[in-house]
């Protein structure tokens, strides 16, 4: 069963993932990859809401490489 890690990234800081998860299959690593993007940018809004404008992202690779990217991006803009 092959093995995909989830690498966080916010701005130029990532937070690598040592450990990685076993997945049927890429569809499978899809899906956790965008239920882990969702938290993220939940807690972002709910925890900093003086920001106005930031970028996350779940970049997915298994043993070869990259397979990936869910991003999220976030942007207030008053007029």
């Amino acid at each position: 069963m092959p093995r995909y890690y989830f690498d966080l990234r916010e701005g130029d800081q990532i937070a690598l993932d040592e450990e990685g998860l076993e997945f049927d299959s890429l569809d499978q690593a899809q899906v956790e990859a965008a239920r882990s993007l969702a938290e993220l940018a939940r807690d972002a809004i709910r925890h900093a809401p003086h920001r106005f404008s930031y970028q996350k992202s779940v970049e997915v690779r298994d043993d070869s490489g990259p397979v990936m990217e869910a991003r999220f991006t976030f942007k207030l803009e008053k007029k």
